[in-house]
């Protein structure tokens, strides 16, 4: 069936006339491999960087008419700027290069950013690598604003390895499309969330280039009907690659949460990702210290696996707020693992405080720099 649909994809392909008068798209070699999973087509054009503007209404007809497709529920499909012979490279500027910026300049640099309609904020959760419980962190933090009255969204922005559809027991459940171009979000405790998880199913390897993914993150960010929303949450990929630059550097951010174990190789990647956010604008709303000690549930003696402290010790040296620091708990795991997380599960316990306290100062870090940012200049004369 897969093929088929391959097949029946480069024919409509082909028969559609090429926006720059050139042979058609198939025939030249512009189309990438199309991998289909789940009723969804997922493929790229390659292009000149000087045409992209000219081929993107020839993209948003060929989704049309995949769409269309018995078999087809949903077409993603990604513009890729080649640099054709002589042309210089169209990609932004690395990180490194930029210069200082004072908070109200980067305010005015991430105002010109295209947000999400409807969307109030955008704060994205990110760790410099992964295994640190940053997708775990991600939700209970979004739970956690929940709580504190917020209309909350959360979005998986981790390609390769989704993780909330586990999370919040959306596993097995598929979104639906709005109208033919959005799709609604799916919900679970109060949150609404969207995820490549969602889309595909837990065994498909999404074995993507970096446009792909940026593609992809694009439209599940701005071809989703997320309504009304105070807060949408990005669980970001682990690093500091073209996802994490992509939404740093496309996306007005209104902040970003770090999370770290105590350990010094995660505190060196941790600093790694507050370099890559400040050198991008977004402010640094605080550190999360994930995993930071174990309490032996038969004696009640205290272990520190990964060492203590030593994310609250960097968050000063950083200059940035320490938001909280979660234990490594069974509970915590096994709630996660059930799709139930800990904030949902057990809401008077001791560590759904925890992540509300972390929502609490995070939000108001949020608030600060709000005011400060619209705080009126003195000009002497």
């Amino acid at each position: 069936m897969a093929d088929e649909l391959k097949t029946t994809i480069r024919s409509i392909l082909a028969a559609m006339k090429a926006p720059d008068g050139g042979g058609d798209v198939v025939s030249r070699n512009i189309v990438s491999d199309i991998f289909v999973a789940d009723g969804k087509a997922f493929f790229s054009l390659s292009v000149p960087a000087k045409d992209a503007e000219l081929f993107e209404p020839f993209r948003r007809d060929a989704e049309r008419h995949i769409e269309k497709l018995d078999g087809v529920g949903k077409a993603m499909i990604a513009l890729t700027a080649e640099k054709t012979a002589g042309e210089p490279a169209a990609r932004p500027a690395p990180v490194e290069a930029r210069a200082p910026t004072t908070p109200q300049a980067g305010a005015e640099r991430r105002a010109t950013k295209p947000g999400i309609p409807n969307v109030e904020r955008i704060v994205a959760v990110a760790s410099g690598k992964g295994g640190v419980g940053k997708s775990t962190t991600a939700v209970n933090f979004a739970l956690g604003l929940r709580d504190l009255g917020l209309r909350v969204g959360i979005l998986d922005a981790d390609i390769y390895g989704p993780s909330i559809p586990r999370l919040l027991d959306l596993k097995d459940k598929k979104p639906q499309s709005a109208g033919g171009r959005l799709l609604m979000p799916l919900e679970a405790y109060g949150l609404k969330a969207m995820s490549i998880g969602l889309l595909v199913s837990e065994e498909t390897a999404m074995v993507w280039r970096g446009p792909m993914v940026v593609s992809a993150l694009n439209q599940m960010m701005r071809e989703v009907e997320w309504g009304h929303l105070d807060m949408l949450v990005v669980d970001m990929p682990p690093g500091t690659g073209d996802a994490q630059l992509t939404m740093a550097q496309q996306v007005p951010l209104a902040g970003a949460v770090i999370v770290s174990t105590p350990q010094d190789l995660s505190l060196i990647d941790a600093r790694r990702g507050i370099s890559m956010f400040r050198k991008t604008d977004v402010p640094i709303l605080g550190i999360v210290e994930n995993m930071s000690y174990f309490i032996a549930p038969d004696t009640g003696a205290r272990y520190d696996i990964f060492g203590h402290g030593g994310a609250e010790v960097e968050a000063a040296a950083q200059d940035v707020p320490f938001l909280g620091a979660v234990p490594l708990d069974m509970h915590i795991r096994v709630r996660s693992d059930e799709g139930v997380p800990i904030v949902q599960a057990e809401p008077d316990g001791p560590h759904a405080t925890i992540y509300r306290d972390m929502a609490a100062r995070a939000l108001a870090g949020l608030e600060l720099g709000k005011h400060a940012s619209e705080a009126p200049s003195i000009v002497f004369e």
